[in-house]
């Protein structure tokens, strides 16, 4: 059913406009891809829904747009030039590669699932007096499951913690895991494979010196520290966000736009004092996962989850996960960095990069609590989490995008019963009304009925109907895609009730 959804999601998606295969005249290109005339008006508002509550919503948040390319000292600092690889194994007989750390996930996710689906018979067994807790700690395959599990994790966190990848290809094999496609259990070594894209920069090839395109924003903020700061006036605590393209050479590129070598992220670098960090890694994991519940995508679609391993910069990580059709994955990380990267740029640079306390007199490095979201995920989670099919009263069928009203590509369309009489005219009149706030559509072809389908299926949280009527009452019939119900609202209050229901306001208000 999952696969099967995601499957509907991407061919909806072309359909009608949001992501297309890029280079598709030419067969495409692998995991690349081009976001239409509604996946762009979709990614914008998802932008603009982050970059209020991040930026706008905080007085100690400012927000920058840094270089994509950076001078390649920055990588060797960071330490991405050393250690920003994946463990990849390779199968013998399918000739497919993988990388080792999602396989062994993968495994555990099928545990999980059938823990999951025993406490969920359960639950419906003994109703209002279930006691969930006490099930899972008592049950005896309950308990010999998690057991299962948390000796699987410790195995791969000791092996990834000394680098043993000839113990994460045993672990691999003790387990029996199969090539997801071929069933084959014949694995090459793990190796691991650093994912940054070399360039180089100058007119003429091997006269120039080697640079990499970014594989990630954080890096652009953390040079940019120090200006920020002074120029800013800024005071600890304080963040910079930024949005941007960031490039990983993803030897397992797949899931549609889940995994991409070309991705856009949105992410902030909150800077402290040291020894408030703890205090403030829990803030944003609660306040970075109120502004996805805010858009009420259902209870139980998101959970944390601690890392088993942590890169190098991390002294605490999680993700929120997301229930995308493909499982629960990766949505969001929330990192504490401490001081590493402000402090490893201090010594390739040989610029202090401090901050003067003026209450305690002191001069120290910050440490960082970072947020990060992918942007191309957040879009998928959206389209999933909206994509409907839907059997109506009068058994007729309808697909819908039920997109949180405020990001929708589409806020409004507004519709002439007819093409003559006036009509299309006064339409048009309330067109330029709406447009100078909201992306609106006008359409005149079809029938009605047809007419509200086509805007359901691309997500438009209003239709507008101008009718004869209109001429007289100055008056028009807005239809609810959500609930299909009709009413008839002023013209004069028009702009208002639409900016009730699409307004960016009411995330914040959920929130």
């Amino acid at each position: 059913m999952s696969d099967d959804l995601l499957k509907k999601v991407i061919s909806h998606s072309k359909e009608y406009g949001f992501v297309f295969p890029s280079s598709e005249i030419y067969d495409g290109l692998s995991a690349a891809y081009d976001y239409g005339q509604l996946g762009s008006e979709l990614k914008n508002n998802i932008k603009q829904y982050w970059w209020t509550a991040m930026v706008r919503m905080h007085e100690n948040i400012v927000g920058i747009d840094s270089s994509i390319f950076m001078h390649p000292t920055t990588w060797k600092a960071s330490g991405h030039v050393d250690a920003f690889n994946d463990p990849l194994i390779d199968n013998k007989d399918s000739k497919k590669r993988y990388r080792a750390d999602v396989l062994i996930e993968d495994y555990v996710a099928k545990i999980e699932a059938k823990i999951t689906k025993d406490v969920v018979k359960a639950a419906k067994r003994f109703g209002d007096a279930f006691d969930e807790a006490q099930f899972r700690s008592t049950n005896g395959r309950i308990v010999e499951r998690q057991a299962q599990i948390d000796d699987i994790l410790r195995r791969f966190k000791e092996a990834m913690d000394t680098e043993d990848l000839p113990a994460v290809k045993t672990l691999i094999e003790d387990l029996q895991i199969a090539d997801p496609d071929s069933g084959s259990r014949n694995w090459t070594d793990v190796r691991q494979f650093n994912l940054m894209f070399k360039t180089e920069l100058g007119a003429v090839s091997g006269d120039s010196g080697i640079i990499y395109l970014r594989p990630e924003t954080a890096q652009g903020i953390f040079v940019n520290y120090l200006n920020v700061q002074k120029s800013g006036r800024m005071k600890l605590p304080f963040g910079i966000a930024q949005i941007g393209k960031a490039f990983r050479n993803e030897i397992i590129a797949r899931q549609f736009i889940f995994r991409m070598r070309e991705f856009e992220q949105m992410e902030m670098q909150f800077f402290v004092k040291p020894g408030t960090q703890e205090e403030w890694y829990e803030y944003w994991k609660q306040a970075r996962l109120k502004w996805h519940q805010a858009l009420g995508f259902g209870d139980g679609k998101h959970r944390f989850h601690d890392h088993i391993k942590l890169a190098h910069y991390a002294e605490a990580a999680a993700d929120i996960e997301f229930d995308f059709p493909m499982g629960f994955k990766e949505l969001e990380g929330i990192h504490s960095r401490t001081d590493f990267d402000l402090r490893q740029h201090e010594e390739h640079s040989g610029r202090k990069l401090r901050y003067f306390d003026p209450e305690t007199q002191e001069s120290y490095v910050p440490f960082v609590v970072e947020t990060s979201i992918g942007l191309d995920r957040m879009f998928l989670a959206t389209l999933s989490a909206a994509y409907a099919e839907e059997t109506l009263e009068d058994g007729s069928q309808r697909t819908v995008l039920n997109i949180p009203a405020p990001l929708a590509p589409v806020k409004a369309a507004v519709l002439p019963l007819i093409k003559k009489d006036g009509l299309p005219e006064k339409a048009r009149e309330i067109l330029t009304m709406l447009q100078m706030d909201h992306n609106v559509q006008y359409d005149e072809k079809d029938a009605i009925g047809r007419r509200y389908r086509r805007q359901d299926a691309i997500g438009t949280p209003l239709c507008i109907t101008v009718d004869h009527d209109t001429l007289t009452d100055q008056a028009v019939t807005i239809r609810d895609r959500d609930t299909m119900q009709q009413e008839r609202v002023a013209i004069a209050d028009l702009v208002a009730r639409v900016n009730e229901k699409v307004g960016m306001t009411q995330l914040f208000a959920a929130s």
